[in-house]
């Protein structure tokens, strides 16, 4: 099917048209003419052999030949902009260059020593940083749009490893508890989450009680063991801004669970937290491919293992 598929920004233009909906927003997404981009679609057809996209309304929709040629294409690019940024730091073009996508907790607490530490001891290597959660890090990585990602996943190491992360290599870099952040007037937990003991307890002391969300895995996370305490949770507010997260808390407007880099990185004086026995998230960074990691790669990823760590 794909025998004479060589042109490779036949492939750019299709993952475009498949992230952006339409051949108008892929044209403006990548600077081309809108016939530009309808005459890369024909000639990809033509090669494959098979009807890729239809149109829908004012947009296009992939077939199912569609959507398994852009996840195949986005593994290839990312392949060929990893095997490219390799050829250039062997050939001494550039000293070397890591693009990094993180999470904002990570963004604000691990990334900064790191990039201190690696900069220290390895001047001529260019740090672009990027504040992305997870699936879109992940998205990022394996477009090559970055080199390597800060990512994570709740609950246990093995939790780890799902469709969305396949093809890449995942670093363990720390497992931080989680917390049941409330007012600071209040016991954690309540007097019965006291006397019971437990996480469970703990977050069923508040089940009748709003709840502030995070972002759509943590708020998944947050139902989940809301769920194995007893109770679903009454979310009236979900944001990622953890430093909005902690106000609102303090505000009296609801109760939350937060991470320990979200805490390490602020802490509002008007909350009081309590860790919540066996919920922990593991942080990761992800690099797209099977070791060796791009020599760059490698001395971001020494430099942030020397990272002493800000959460326990």
């Amino acid at each position: 099917m794909v025998g004479g598929m060589r042109d490779l920004n036949r492939l750019r233009v299709l993952v475009a048209v498949a992230r952006e909906g339409s051949v108008t927003a892929a044209a403006e997404a990548l600077h081309y003419s809108q016939p530009s981009v309808s005459h890369h679609l024909a000639k990809l057809e033509a090669e494959a052999g098979v009807v890729l996209v239809r149109r829908a309304g004012r947009g296009v929709v992939l077939t199912e030949a569609g959507r398994l040629l852009v996840e195949r294409a986005e593994e290839i690019l990312g392949q060929v902009e990893a095997v490219r940024a390799e050829l250039a730091a062997h050939a001494g073009l550039r000293a070397g260059r890591v693009r990094l996508a993180a999470f904002p907790s990570a963004l604000a607490t691990l990334v900064p020593p790191a990039a201190a530490r690696l900069a220290a001891d390895h001047p001529g290597i260019e740090l672009a940083l990027r504040e992305a959660e997870p699936p879109e890090a992940l998205t990022a990585l394996r477009n090559g749009e970055v080199d390597a990602a800060l990512v994570f996943e709740h609950g246990t190491p093995q939790a780890a490893g799902g469709a969305e992360e396949r093809n890449t290599t995942l670093t363990p870099v720390l497992r931080e508890p989680l917390y049941l952040v409330t007012p600071a007037g209040e016991e954690p937990g309540g007097a019965a989450g006291a006397a019971a003991g437990g996480g469970a307890a703990r977050l069923s002391a508040f089940a009748d009680r709003s709840w502030i969300a995070g972002c759509e895995r943590c708020r998944a996370h947050l139902v989940a063991a809301c769920a194995r305490a007893g109770f679903s949770p009454r979310v009236t507010f979900q944001t990622d801004d953890y430093v909005a997260v902690q106000a609102l808390v303090a505000g009296g407007l609801g109760v939350s669970v937060l991470p320990g880099l979200a805490l390490a990185a602020h802490r509002h004086p008007g909350v009081r937290t309590a860790a919540v026995p066996g919920e922990r998230r593991s942080v990761f960074l992800a690099v797209y491919g099977r070791p060796p990691a791009p020599e760059p790669v490698r001395a971001f990823a020494e430099a942030l293992a020397r990272v002493q760590c800000p959460v326990t």
